[in-house]
């Protein structure tokens, strides 16, 4: 309509205040994108956008919503909406990880792991869609080389719930692009961040002790990728021969080679 304010066009990531999160806004900032940055933490949003923030142009929404709460997705569209802003391109980061077996990890941490991982993911995406598909914009979201793997003992719900991340965003991605939308998944191997302290993970772990891309090493390549229009990245050399191996291997013995690392933690003093 005549006389219409255009919508702020944005790119919004989740889980924005630590580890890769952190560093993709940082990188998308510096390529002159304009932010919306979602986490649970205010205090590291504002010291991240006040790091981030160009003179001359929109500091980047900040939306301290936590994403475990059932009107999480309705309080992103919400605030977009009273900010006149329109996601271009979403960044599905958030996400965490938990070590131990199965039967014994607490109910609660393993929903809420599936939650954040998946169902949360799906909504964002589902309730930012129609703007994104306007803008014949782009989807990036974060999976883990362990979403090409059999399964994964001694972390099996985080393992499950990245095999659907990359499962979901190569079906969406394949839906969408007759109509101009890019969806990619990043599906990077070890890389030290807050990740590692939350899912369990000490200096013993044999997990550990791999030496992988930094968080701003994923985060430059996912930015290369996902603007070159790449379905899927996997950083790191190493890496890219570990799931080009994969298929490869007997399932067993990938099971019980993870199981393994997984446990050395859980016997290390």
């Amino acid at each position: 309509m005549p006389g219409t304010t255009p919508r702020r066009k944005v790119t919004l990531i989740t889980g924005a205040s630590s580890g890769i999160g952190a560093e993709l806004a940082r990188v998308f900032a510096a390529k002159g994108h304009d932010l919306v940055l979602v986490a649970r933490n205010r205090d590291r949003l504002e010291a991240l956008a006040d790091e981030i923030a160009v003179p001359d142009r929109p500091r980047p929404l900040l939306l301290a919503i936590d994403l475990l709460a059932p009107s999480a997705g309705p309080e992103i569209v919400e605030a977009l909406d009273a900010e006149g802003a329109s996601v271009e391109i979403l960044v599905n980061n958030a996400g965490f990880g938990l070590i131990g077996d199965t039967a014994e990890l607490p109910l609660s941490e393993q929903l809420a792991l599936i939650d954040i991982n998946d169902r949360m993911l799906v909504e964002t995406t589902l309730r930012l869609l129609p703007q994104i598909r306007e803008a014949k914009g782009k989807i990036l979201n974060l999976a883990s080389i362990g979403a090409y793997c059999p399964g994964g003992p001694g972390m099996a719900v985080y393992y499950a719930s990245k095999a659907f991340v990359l499962s979901f965003s190569l079906s969406l991605g394949h839906e969408l692009r007759s109509q101009g939308v890019g969806v990619t998944v990043l599906c990077p191997g070890v890389t030290r961040t807050g990740f590692q302290e939350r899912a369990g993970f000490t200096e013993a772990t044999g997990l550990m002790r791999s030496k992988g891309p930094s968080a701003r090493q994923v985060a430059e390549e996912a930015y290369a990728g996902l603007m070159a229009g790449k379905r899927e990245i996997v950083p790191g050399i190493f890496n890219k021969i570990l799931v080009f191996a994969l298929p490869f291997l007997p399932k067993s013995m990938i099971l019980s080679l993870l199981y393994g690392a997984q446990q050395t933690r859980r016997e290390s003093p």
